[in-house]
């Protein structure tokens, strides 16, 4: 499989998807692709609205997205996507839509065949085999956690060491901890904003400029540093 699963998509006092547009761009490769875009996590803003912000930056490097609410046939753009990408937003509400349109299962089965997979923030929870390490209020019953399973450990996007001041509420870490008590032999990868995971094969490489952090049951938790190989996660 080839997979890049990005944090967030957009850094603080940054345009829209600055920081990893390179790291996109060298993933995709220089060939014109047929780039199947899954607008699916948008809640307050329209899913045209979403497919014009991402293609005004993949334009940046001669690429360009088609959002899937266009087709007819949503299985079909699957089926001959060359690539497909699945933006970040409302990860239940993702989940939802890809469900009631009996996509989990084709895009599972496409991007496992090799087709490129790019995924942002709710793009990289679903890449997991279930959203139950997201951020995101459910806002719509999923139906469901299970997603496309492209890696059998689970994420954490926008992962934040600290808790804001004058917050009595748990910490991020504590709230993973909670996660791995109640699902031991299962790793939880905290990936810190401005970071990216690249799987090609069977390596999978930390990129950008902050380390992991890693959970497990029966561990102390403990960093990764970028440009580790965490191969190790892929079991």
């Amino acid at each position: 499989m080839r997979l890049l699963l990005i944090s967030n998509s957009t850094m603080a006092g940054e345009p829209y998807l600055e920081y990893p547009k390179n790291e996109i761009a060298d993933f995709l490769g220089d060939a014109s692709m047929d780039i199947l875009f899954i607008p699916y996590a948008a809640v307050t803003f329209s899913y045209d609205e979403y497919e014009k912000k991402v293609n005004e930056r993949f334009a940046e490097f001669g690429q360009k997205v088609t959002g899937i609410h266009h087709f007819i046939d949503p299985l079909e753009a699957v089926r001959e996507a060359d690539a497909i990408v699945v933006g970040g937003g409302n990860t239940w509400h993702l989940v939802r839509a890809m469900r009631d349109n009996k996509l989990i299962d084709a895009i599972a089965a496409k991007v496992k065949s090799g087709t490129p997979y790019v995924g942002w923030s709710a793009g990289s929870n679903v890449a997991c085999p279930t959203i139950r390490t997201t951020n995101d209020m459910p806002v719509v019953d999923p139906k469901g956690f299970d997603v496309f399973n492209l890696v059998p450990f689970q994420i954490n996007p926008h992962y934040i060491d600290a808790n804001p001041d004058g917050h009595a509420g748990e910490t991020r870490e504590q709230r993973i901890e909670e996660f791995i008590e109640l699902n031991s032999g299962t790793y939880v990868l905290g990936l810190r904003e401005g970071t990216m995971l690249r799987l090609e094969g069977h390596k999978l490489s930390l990129i950008g400029a902050h380390p992991a952090r890693i959970f497990f049951k029966g561990k102390e938790p403990f960093e990764i540093e970028p440009g580790g190989d965490m191969s190790f996660l892929m079991g």
